[in-house]
């Protein structure tokens, strides 16, 4: 298990099936902090947030070693009512990326909260802990075998900008565009 010095957060809205929660899953193994009200959530962290209008990039590395990362854990059947939350911190979204976990296999930006956080963690460059939380699960290192070209070109970035410029460019290639 590697050394994990960032702190992990995960506002869990109890609106999944406790079965198939990646971030319950990551609490039973003592790697994130879950809280149940917005409040609770740490000062300034990092927060991944699908409604957010910047993306995460390797700009962010800073702030998320400092203040920490969080997640939001709710069901896309109540993602307007996320979508209203008041929320204190540095809003961003991932980028385009593809599930790889069972229930959302194979859909772009869908995401688990563990494939979530992952991601966030691959693209600022600490790899380690993200194939580490990946590894909890039995298909969770297929998620960056599936998204490794795209999740090195995030990570390559300089800033948020440069993050939604490859972006543009991998859809419009893989939608057979020029």
């Amino acid at each position: 298990m590697p050394s994990n010095d960032i702190e992990i957060t995960v506002y869990h809205a109890r609106q999944c099936d406790p079965k198939k929660c990646t971030a319950l899953k990551l609490k039973r193994h003592r790697q994130i902090r879950i809280v149940h009200q917005l409040r609770l959530l740490p000062r300034g962290a990092v927060i991944l947030n699908p409604f957010s209008e910047r993306a995460f990039s390797p700009a962010d590395r800073r702030r998320l070693e400092s203040s920490g990362l969080t997640a939001l854990d709710f069901s896309w059947a109540h993602a307007d009512e996320v979508s209203r939350l008041s929320m204190r911190g540095a809003l961003r979204c991932l980028p385009y990326l593809v599930a790889a976990n069972p229930v959302n296999y194979g859909v772009p930006t869908k995401l688990s909260t563990v494939e979530a956080l992952a991601s966030a963690l691959y693209i600022a460059d600490h790899k380690a802990e993200a194939e580490w939380l990946l590894s909890l699960f039995k298909w969770g290192l297929n998620f960056i075998e599936l998204n490794r070209e795209l999740l090195e070109s995030y990570a390559s970035a300089s800033d948020s900008n440069e993050v939604v410029e490859f972006q543009k460019k991998f859809i419009l290639s893989s939608s057979g565009g020029v």
